[in-house]
C-alpha cells in the first residue's frame, strides 16, 4: 500500500467508529475516500460536492452554524459530519464554515451503508442514540478494573442480607421469641404489630432484661423489647450502616424496602465484609479522642478516593462513600465538642449543605454547614452554640475541609438560628427571590441533617417544599440561575477551553458539566416539592412527575454519572502523582471515545437547558 494510504488508514484506525472495522476493511477504505482541502472561510460542506458524503476532518476546524449564523458546534481533528446519511444529529446546525485551513476526507454514504451492513460493531456506532451510547459508556466504566476488596465501600446493605426477616407478633411470649431465635439460629427477632415494626429483642435483651431482670419467660415479649428503632433502607451503603451502628452503639439494624421489613443487618454481617484498608476508616474515626488524631485519619481520604476510582466504583457510590466519611468526621467533632461543653441547653440539628448534603463529595471539599436550633432557645444559650460551632468548623478545617469562602458555616451567627428564624429566611428567599437567594441556593436549598434533632429539620424541609411547590415566580428565578453554567460544548476543538494561567488548555468539568445538572435537578425538586437532595434521586423522582420525561431523566442521570466519573478519574491520576486534586481535565488526556461520550453528555445538558429556557422565558414563569 502506498505510504499516503497507509497514513490515512492509520489515522482512521485510531478513531471511532472506524476503529471497529476489521483490518481488511480498513486497508480498502482509504482507496474509496475523496480528499478535499478547504481554505479558511470556505463554506462547509463544499458547495460543489455532488454526492452524499460523510465528512471526516483530518486537520483544521469547522464551525457549524444555525439559520441565524449562531455557532452551534465546532469540529476539530477526527470530527465527523453528515447532512445526507441521516446518521448524526447536530441539532440546530444547518451549515458550516472552515474556521481554519482544513483537510477533509469524504466517504460516500453508499459505501457507508455497505460497511454498516457487513460489520455489526461498526453499525452500532450509528444505530445507537445518544441515550444508548451514554448508557453503554457508563456500563463500560463500571465493568472495567479491579472490583476486589476496595469495592467493599460500595456494597449495599441488601448485598449483605443472607436470611429472610425473622419476625414474631408483639403479643408473643418471651419464651416463644427465644424458641424462634433458636430454631432460626439468629441473634435477634423483630416484633410486629399489625404488619408494622414495633421493636426488636436480641440475645443480650434475653440475658439482661429477662434472666438477670427476673422477668418470667411467659410474660409478653414487649416487656423486654427495644423500641424507637433506627432502621436503614436496603439500598443504603454498608459504610453508612456501619456509621449508624457505631454512633448508636448497637449491633442490629432492621432493614426495610420502603415501609416493609426485608431483613436484619448485624455487626457480624458487616465484620464478615469489613477490610482493614481505608474503605472502613469510619471505624477509626469513632476511636479518636483529639482533633489532631481526626486530622491524621482524614489525610487518608485522597487515598480512599484513589482506590475507589481504581476499583471502578460508580461516581454515585464514590460520592456517597466520601460524604459518609465527612459525616463521620463531623459527628465525631460534635461529640467531642459536647463532651467538653456539656449537653446542649436545647435541642438542635447540625445541617450540612452543598455537595456533602447531596452526598456527592470528592475528597476534601470546602465546608458548608448550619445550625438549626429549637425555638426554646434563650439569649443566654447563644454562647454554647457559638462555642460548639467554632470547635466543629475549626476541626473540619484542620481535617482539610477549608472554611467556606462565602462564610456559609455554622460559625457565622447568621447561619446559626432557631427554627422560626430559618423559616423566615426561606420565606423571604422563596417569596421575594433576589440575587442573594440565588447565590445561596446551591447551599441552603440542599440541606441534610448530620446530627441532632432530625425531626426538627424535617419540619423545616416540609415548610420549604410547601412554599416552593408550584411557586412560578420563584421557580423562574431558580431556572434562570440554572442557565448560568453552560456545558463546554461547541467551541475550540469541541470543548470550551481555558486559555492562560494555571489551567491553560483545560476546561472546568465541575462548573461546566456537573453543576448544570445539579442546578436543573434542584429546580425540578423545588418546583414539584420533592424531598430528595441527592441529584440522581431528584432526577429519578422528577421523572415520576409531569415536569420531566422518563427518557430525559435517565439521560441526565447517565450524563451526570459519566461526567462525574471523568472528574473522579482525573483527580485519581493527580492523587497518584502526588498533586492536589482539581476540576480541570485536559481534553488531550482523554481518549477519542471519552471525548465523544463527554460530547454526548454535554449535548443532553444543552437540550435540557434549552427546554428550561423555553419553559421559563426571560425569567418569567409561563
Amino acid at each position: 500500500m502506498e505510504i499516503e494510504l497507509v497514513e490515512i488508514r492509520d489515522f482512521l484506525a485510531q478513531r471511532p467508529p472506524f476503529d471497529a472495522l476489521p483490518e481488511e476493511q480498513l486497508n480498502q477504505l482509504p482507496k474509496s475516500l475523496e480528499i478535499r482541502y478547504l481554505r479558511r472561510g470556505s463554506l462547509f460542506p463544499p458547495s460543489d460536492a455532488m454526492d452524499s458524503f460523510i465528512y471526516i476532518l483530518r486537520s483544521g476546524a469547522v464551525e457549524l452554524l444555525d439559520e441565524e449564523d449562531n455557532l452551534v458546534e465546532k469540529l476539530g481533528e477526527g470530527g465527523v459530519y453528515t447532512t445526507d446519511c441521516q446518521l448524526i444529529d447536530f441539532g440546530r446546525a444547518t451549515h458550516g464554515i472552515a474556521a481554519e485551513d482544513t483537510l477533509i476526507y469524504l466517504l460516500p454514504c453508499s459505501l457507508l451503508k455497505i460497511l454498516r451492513k457487513a460489520e455489526p460493531a461498526f453499525d452500532r456506532h450509528f444505530a445507537e442514540s445518544i441515550r444508548d451510547r451514554l448508557k453503554q459508556a457508563v456500563r463500560t466504566l463500571q465493568d472495567n478494573g479491579d472490583n476486589g476488596a476496595i469495592a467493599q465501600m460500595t456494597v449495599e446493605v441488601s448485598d449483605l442480607l443472607k436470611k429472610p426477616p425473622v419476625t414474631i407478633d408483639v403479643t408473643a411470649s418471651i419464651r416463644q421469641a427465644a424458641t424462634l431465635m433458636s430454631e432460626k439460629n439468629v441473634s435477634s427477632v423483630m416484633l410486629m404489630d399489625e404488619g408494622k415494626l414495633a421493636g426488636i429483642i436480641t440475645d443480650r435483651d434475653l440475658r439482661k432484661r429477662c434472666v438477670a431482670g427476673d422477668i418470667p419467660p411467659h410474660e409478653p415479649v414487649s416487656r423486654i423489647m427495644t423500641t424507637n428503632l433506627e432502621t436503614v433502607q436496603e439500598n443504603t451503603l454498608a459504610i453508612q450502616a456501619l456509621m449508624t451502628m457505631t454512633r448508636l452503639h448497637v449491633h442490629h439494624l432492621p432493614v426495610k424496602r420502603g415501609d416493609r421489613v426485608v431483613g436484619m443487618l448485624t455487626a457480624t454481617d458487616l465484620a464478615r465484609h469489613q477490610t482493614t484498608n481505608s474503605a472502613f476508616l469510619a471505624s477509626d474515626i469513632r476511636k479518636v479522642e483529639t482533633v489532631q488524631e481526626l486530622a491524621n485519619v482524614s489525610e487518608r481520604l485522597p487515598d480512599l478516593q484513589f482506590q475507589l476510582a481504581n476499583s471502578n466504583a460508580s461516581a454515585l457510590h464514590v460520592g456517597e462513600a466520601i460524604s459518609s466519611i465527612t459525616d463521620s468526621l463531623t459527628i465525631r467533632l460534635i461529640e467531642m465538642a459536647e463532651a467538653e461543653l456539656g449537653p446542649p441547653p436545647v435541642p438542635y440539628a447540625w445541617l450540612c449543605g452543598g455537595s456533602q448534603a447531596r452526598r456527592e463529595q470528592t475528597s476534601h471539599s470546602d465546608q458548608d454547614n448550619a445550625l438549626l436550633i429549637s425555638d426554646e432557645m434563650k439569649p443566654d444559650h447563644a454562647g454554647y452554640f457559638e462555642a460548639l460551632a467554632k470547635r466543629v468548623c475549626d476541626g473540619l478545617n484542620a481535617c482539610g475541609y477549608i472554611y467556606c469562602p462565602g462564610n456559609a458555616m455554622a460559625s457565622n451567627p447568621k447561619w446559626r438560628q432557631t427554627l422560626q428564624i430559618w423559616r423566615k429566611y426561606f420565606n423571604a428567599w422563596i417569596n421575594k427571590p433576589e440575587p442573594m437567594a440565588l447565590m445561596l441556593s446551591s447551599i441552603f436549598f440542599d440541606l441534610r441533617p448530620v446530627y441532632g434533632n432530625i425531626e426538627m429539620f424535617h419540619e423545616l424541609q416540609t415548610d420549604i417544599l410547601n412554599k416552593s411547590r408550584g411557586n412560578g415566580i420563584f421557580t423562574a428565578y431558580m431556572a434562570a440561575n440554572a442557565l448560568q453554567h453552560r456545558p463546554p460544548l461547541g467551541f475550540f476543538r469541541t470543548f470550551v477551553l481555558i486559555h492562560g494561567g494555571t489551567h491553560d488548555d483545560t476546561f472546568d468539568i465541575k462548573h461546566r458539566g456537573i453543576v448544570p445538572i445539579t442546578d436543573i435537578a434542584r429546580v425540578f425538586a423545588l418546583d414539584q416539592g420533592l424531598p430528595p437532595v441527592n441529584t440522581t434521586e431528584r432526577l429519578e423522582a422528577a421523572a415520576e412527575t409531569s415536569i420531566l420525561s422518563r427518557e430525559m431523566g435517565e439521560n441526565l442521570v447517565d450524563a451526570l454519572e459519566f461526567i462525574a466519573s471523568i472528574r473522579i478519574y482525573h483527580q485519581a491520576e493527580q492523587i497518584r502523582k502526588g498533586l492536589k486534586p482539581d476540576n480541570y481535565p485536559s481534553p488531550e488526556a482523554l481518549s477519542d471515545l471519552e471525548r465523544r461520550h463527554l460530547k454526548d453528555a454535554f449535548r443532553v445538558i444543552q437540550e435540557m437547558q434549552e427546554t428550561l429556557e423555553n419553559r421559563y422565558q426571560g425569567g418569567h414563569f409561563i
